[in-house]
């Protein structure tokens, strides 16, 4: 997608560890004019596909799993990181590693929302080593639900999550997959 490639080379700040911020537009700072398209884009990718949920997990990928939803006239349902009092026990539970916290944590899904009549599209803002959307893809094995597929809007593919995902048959589509960083000058290539 290029007007997001032209986006994150404009306003991405590349960071030591191979981190890339994008938080002035995509997961602190949300620029909902291009929210809009990528929900446009995930919606053309997966034309086609049955799919009555969105799954995402908190907090920077809700934003944009909405917008998707909106595309696909679909509710959205985000893992939790942490179970709250107004949650039911009856929950699904997956843990996940994440890179960008550096960090092990269950995330929950509660059985009231996600069920084997579902066929989910998982949303990710980034996957950099593919344990979010492991642990989304094991929060929808537990239902009992189809996994149509994932879309991320930005994937490091100088990490081993897509290939991970891949591997695995899922349907992964990313709009935007960097193929390599340089925090010294900035610089952002992309996979074509």
């Amino acid at each position: 997608m290029q007007l997001l490639k032209d986006r994150i080379r404009r306003d991405g700040k590349v960071k030591e560890g191979n981190v890339l911020k994008v938080d002035s537009f995509l997961n602190h700072q949300m620029d909902t004019k291009l929210f809009r398209e990528i929900g446009k884009e995930f919606k053309r990718r997966f034309e086609g596909e049955e799919i009555n949920k969105i799954l995402t997990i908190e907090a920077s990928g809700i934003g944009i799993a909405c917008v998707v939803a909106e595309s696909f006239d679909v509710p959205v349902v985000f893992a939790k990181k942490t179970q709250t009092k107004n949650i039911a026990a009856d929950v699904y539970k997956s843990r996940v590693e994440s890179f960008t916290h550096g960090r092990v944590y269950d995330i929950i899904v509660s059985q009231e929302f996600l069920g084997p009549k579902d066929k989910v599209l998982l949303i990710d803002d980034f996957l950099a080593n593919g344990k979010a959307l492991e642990g989304l893809a094991d929060l929808v094995r537990l239902a009992g639900a189809t996994l149509v597929g994932a879309g991320v809007v930005i994937e490091k593919g100088f990490q081993p999550g897509g290939d991970a995902i891949r591997a695995k048959g899922i349907h992964l589509e990313s709009l935007a997959i960097v193929e390599s960083m340089d925090e010294k000058t900035g610089e952002i290539t992309f996979r074509e």
